[in-house]
């Protein structure tokens, strides 16, 4: 999922860390997740000499998949007949720079796909989401979300992280 717009400070708060929202990703491993693997994504993990912040984390049944009808890579991922692959479903509050391929592969399932699913607009109403577009699809913002990213910035927001500031770290470092 990728929200364009022309307006800095709307990127600034969907993309910022300091504001929490959660982001629903879709991997597509390497290998089969073992509930060790998974625990270990939902309590954070030491990428690149830092903790990364709680996540969820969970399978994805086959039945939410093909629901999802999700469309096959072109060019095709490799395809080994001995590795078995696995989705994950992965939420996450921050936004460093691959941190979800960072994440599988400390865990031993490296990233084959990503897709982003939604984003969490924090304000009590249901994520901005990919549901109802097919692969390559588009469409403008709907007149309740446009309302929706117009109240975002018209509010003072919540801070998702203890802190504040894009490190997340007391003093808003960067």
């Amino acid at each position: 999922m990728l929200v364009l717009t022309d307006n800095g400070r709307l990127q600034h708060r969907l993309t910022d860390p300091a504001w929490g929202h959660w982001r629903r990703y879709w991997v597509q491993v390497e290998g089969t997740p073992a509930p060790p693997a998974l625990a270990a994504l939902r309590q954070g993990l030491l990428i690149q000499g830092r903790l990364t912040l709680e996540a969820r984390a969970r399978r994805l049944e086959p039945v939410e998949l093909e629901v999802a009808a999700i469309a096959e890579r072109q060019p095709p991922i490799r395809h080994r007949l001995q590795v078995p692959t696995a989705w994950l479903e992965i939420e996450l509050r921050e936004g460093r720079n691959r941190q979800v391929r960072r994440m599988t592969a400390a865990v031993g399932l490296p990233t084959l796909r990503l897709i982003r699913v939604s984003i969490d607009l924090m304000d009590g109403g249901d994520p901005l989401s990919l549901a109802g577009l097919a692969a390559g699809q588009w469409r403008l913002a709907e007149a309740a979300e446009a309302l929706r990213l117009g109240a975002l910035l018209a509010s003072p927001g919540r801070g998702g992280l203890a802190g504040g500031g894009k490190s997340g770290r007391a003093g808003g470092g960067g």
